[in-house]
């Protein structure tokens, strides 16, 4: 690499502020080091000669650079074409491929480095006093200890005399701010540091040297500690609902103590724990009512207590049943965030066309989940579990049918007709990279320039 100029910056000749990573790691970094290079590397995979093909010139934000291309050929730069001696901007993580197609030309990736200045500069972490307190005491922690695997905080002394006094009545030590099983306890220096820069930071905050001295003599817990559970196995507790007090003792499922639709749970009943609202009910392989999103194969408990009739509950978490339902039973008002793969133009280019036929968002989806049903479309893309057995009838969580209008909608726009597109979403190009494109999520421009609500040319079809 032949390097040109002077530089107008304030770098040593070991500064390496910017480098050229090859996507073929059998390929050395290029690096560079003054503030305008002029780059010659070989062009394709098959050829060692070396050959000089673009000037790069560090822009004064010290962050991006313009680069001229020294080369014959067309350079393909996030996929934008740039001929001879025209100049583009390249940001960290730009594509650089030395031809007008990439089969057999290099590739790199543009990588800024951090500078001197920022690697020496101190992380600032804010933190609210309120979420550093001990919630036995409810003063900031003192000698921090971490139980898991809930990951709450204590006071050494605190949590050391609120393990003795468990272990003496109980055959399990619970967290003493959410009441779950804990089976590990171990101190956090990490934390440690902060609790001595809160206190730094606000005098007040001290606790008297009395206090501290009480509370060392409590202190037993000097290494990690691993905490056995009692002779019986318990069932998996509940997340409490906010403001709601279990006295030491673990949330069961309503079944537990009381027979719904003829089924009560007995000793040997598994149980399963809702991922929306953090309820327990009982596994059961007898009944017709699904239990698992098929989408994601996570436990709902929203269609399973409604079934038994149970609407709510001051004592025990329970979904609505909204958070669980059969696809044909759900509506759908706006796009989904997830659409287009969170590319807001291609959403308001659906959001357009769905206007121009004269047609709901509900209306099309219905359209296509019966186009779904009658296997009228190809699953391959489905971002979902079990991809073959979803129909109008399967259960899924929220955050998966999400998933599922959004491939439906990449249906709708694939199929529509050019003349019902936008006038300005027609002189787009595709893409060569389609809906798998990469450069689409952190470059504005090219999002809005290219067409990607297509299949890939180029890559790998994901």
């Amino acid at each position: 690499m032949d390097e040109v100029g002077e530089c107008s910056h304030a770098n040593t000749a070991d500064d390496i502020w910017a480098k050229l990573v090859p996507s073929d790691s059998k390929y050395s970094d290029i690096e560079i080091r003054s503030n305008e290079v002029v780059v010659s590397s070989q062009i394709t995979n098959s050829s060692l000669d070396k050959h000089e093909w673009c000037k790069i010139t560090r822009n004064s934000d010290l962050r991006s650079a313009k680069m001229q291309n020294k080369s014959s050929n067309a350079l393909l730069v996030d996929e934008a074409i740039v001929q001879n001696d025209d100049v583009i901007d390249i940001q960290c993580g730009s594509e650089i491929i030395l031809g007008p197609a990439g089969e057999g030309y290099m590739i790199y990736r543009f990588k800024v480095m951090p500078s001197r200045e920022s690697c020496k500069q101190q992380l600032q972490i804010g933190i609210d006093v309120e979420h550093a307190r001990c919630s036995i005491c409810l003063n900031i922690w003192h000698d921090i200890v971490t139980v898991a695997p809930c990951f709450h905080n204590f006071c050494n002394g605190c949590f050391s005399e609120w393990l003795r006094r468990s272990q003496e009545k109980h055959s399990d030590v619970l967290c003493p701010q959410c009441r779950a099983v804990v089976r590990f306890v171990g101190r956090n220096h990490y934390l440690r540091n902060i609790e001595e820069d809160i206190l730094q930071a606000d005098s007040s905050l001290r606790r008297s040297d009395e206090d501290i001295a009480l509370l060392d003599s409590y202190s037993s817990i000097r290494s990690n500690l691993v905490i056995r559970s009692g002779k019986r196995p318990r069932r998996k507790r509940a997340r409490s609902p906010m403001g709601v007090e279990s006295d030491g003792l673990e949330v069961q499922c309503i079944q537990c103590g009381s027979e719904f639709s003829g089924f009560r749970c007995n000793q040997d009943t598994v149980h399963l724990q809702c991922q929306a609202c953090g309820g327990i009910m009982p596994s059961r392989t007898d009944s017709s009512v699904p239990q698992h999103c098929v989408g994601c194969d996570r436990a709902f408990c929203g269609a399973y207590w409604h079934s038994e009739g149970v609407s709510g509950s001051n004592t025990h978490p329970l979904c609505n049943r909204e958070t669980f339902m059969p696809i044909a039973e759900r509506t759908i008002s706006r796009i989904p965030f997830l659409a287009h793969e969170k590319n807001r133009h291609e959403q308001d280019i659906t959001e357009t066309c769905i206007r121009q036929i004269g047609k709901s968002l509900q209306e099309v989806i219905s359209e296509w989940i019966r186009k779904l049903n009658n296997r009228e479309i190809d699953r391959t893309r489905m971002p979902l579990n079990h991809a073959e057995l979803i129909n109008a009838g399967t259960y899924v969580c929220s955050n998966c049918y999400d998933k599922f209008v959004s491939f439906l909608l990449y249906w709708f726009r694939i199929t529509m007709p050019k003349h019902l597109l936008p006038s300005d979403a027609l002189r787009r190009e595709d893409c060569w990279y389609g809906h798998a494109c990469r450069t689409q999520h952190h470059n504005e421009e090219h999002a809005r320039k290219r067409n990607h609500v297509c299949r890939p040319t180029r890559g790998t079809d994901m």
